[in-house]
């Protein structure tokens, strides 16, 4: 099985909000129950051409229409990039990252703890992959 784990960096840092994730790290998990493993396969770059990926803010709010068909694709760039993961770890997702990992077959797994590293956000998640 495979999760993607939206992150801002080769650091590894969660970033919440998905659809505006500079990255997103690419796990395998091995075993099950209490001797999972996250194993990291490596970082993807978000393909979404629309966004400023040195400037990103996690707390950033759209002000454009959101039912635009541009930006509406540009979710589904999204969605390709990781669509052989499993799960995707989120603490936001907006309707147009919904439909996209919907539409690729990934399922969205919510984190509501503070920010961690990747690795912490999916032990505290794990339960909720299955």
């Amino acid at each position: 099985m495979k999760v993607a784990v939206p992150v801002k960096d080769d650091t590894l840092q969660f970033f919440g909000n998905a659809g505006h994730t500079p990255f997103f790290a690419v796990y395998t998990v091995k075993g099950a129950g209490m001797f999972r493993a996250f194993e990291l396969e490596g970082l993807r770059a978000n393909p979404r051409t629309d966004l400023d990926h040195e400037h990103a803010d996690e707390d950033h709010q759209c002000d454009h229409d959101h039912d635009d068909e541009e930006h509406v694709k540009e979710h589904f760039k999204m969605g390709a990039a990781i669509e052989d993961c499993d799960f995707i770890v989120v603490s936001r997702a907006c309707k147009n990252t919904a439909a996209a990992m919907a539409e690729y077959g990934v399922h969205i797994r919510k984190y509501a703890g503070d920010p961690a590293k990747a690795e912490a956000v999916l032990r505290s998640v794990s339960a909720q992959l299955a």
